[in-house]
């Protein structure tokens, strides 16, 4: 199936950007690489709804965009011109096969980023990231849900997770989480084509790291809470600073405990814990 790839000019480019791929998650695209100018992002032909991205307007920013269709096997060519090592301090690199590895991170991440979501330029990808290590993930069993390229599923298997379950509803991001764990020395995680139905009605996850939007965790927030174990953390990301206390309030109300939120370019991770005394 091809994709059809939306090249966006923005004036001006931030924050103009980060809100409108926030806009354009909600219409189903699902890769982004911003640029000085803009972004470019990704969608799969049968999702594809033109007039609703011609329909958005802002009062802040103006854009125009290019449309084109990107078949399959021509996206490798397209991530190798454009994507560079993304260093979450000196905590995490991530990298492509051709770019050298560095002495001086404590963990080395090699992806094939192809058409799935999560190169790890993108903010979300970097705050979960970062506020992993403020867990303890060793004996752990964790759920990368919205897997993308399985970024932080292999990251939380170096962090000593010992078993590991990724899920995305996009069939190419499973592909190549599973390409990208092989790299990675960490093909014993499973990954699952499908969304929050796949999840177990019991108490199965220590940790759950999920990096979506915010309708899907809204709606999905139960289900998270059903699964973790008592004494868990959620980790939430994929939306804006401006949605934290929409969402802290919507999980104390299911039962969570906040813990601390985090920012980086207006977009927000949440930290939560499950204390069920019930």
């Amino acid at each position: 199936m091809d994709y059809i790839q939306y090249s966006f000019t923005i004036t001006p480019a931030e924050p103009g950007s980060d809100i409108l791929i926030a806009l354009l998650a909600d219409l189903g695209f699902e890769s982004f690489t911003q640029n000085e100018t803009g972004v470019e992002a990704y969608i799969q032909e049968e999702f594809e709804n033109e007039n609703a991205v011609k329909d958005l307007s802002f009062d802040d920013f103006t854009f125009s965009y290019i449309r084109s269709v990107i078949p399959k096997t021509n996206w490798n060519e397209e991530w190798e011109k454009n994507f560079n090592p993304v260093y979450v301090d000196d905590l995490v690199c991530i990298r492509a096969h051709f770019h050298p590895a560095s002495n001086n991170v404590k963990h080395d991440i090699v992806i094939t980023p192809k058409m799935s979501f999560g190169t790890g330029h993108h903010d979300t990808t970097w705050l979960v990231s970062k506020t992993m290590f403020s867990l303890d993930f060793k004996n752990t069993t964790v759920l990368d849900m919205g897997c993308g390229t399985g970024i932080l599923a292999i990251l939380a298997k170096q962090l000593g997770a010992s078993k590991l379950l990724g899920i995305d509803i996009d069939e190419w991001s499973i592909e190549n989480s599973i390409e990208n764990a092989e790299i990675n020395n960490a093909s014993n995680i499973e990954f699952k084509k499908g969304d929050a139905s796949l999840l177990p009605k019991q108490e199965n996850f220590d940790v759950i790291l999920a990096n979506i939007n915010k309708n899907v965790l809204k709606k999905d927030l139960p289900d998270y809470y059903t699964c973790l174990k008592n004494g868990g953390y959620l980790l939430l990301s994929g939306f804006f600073t401006t949605d934290v206390d929409e969402l802290k309030q919507l999980a104390i109300g299911i039962g969570f405990t906040f813990e601390e939120s985090y920012s980086k370019n207006e977009w927000a991770v949440i930290k939560l814990k499950k204390n069920d005394l019930h």
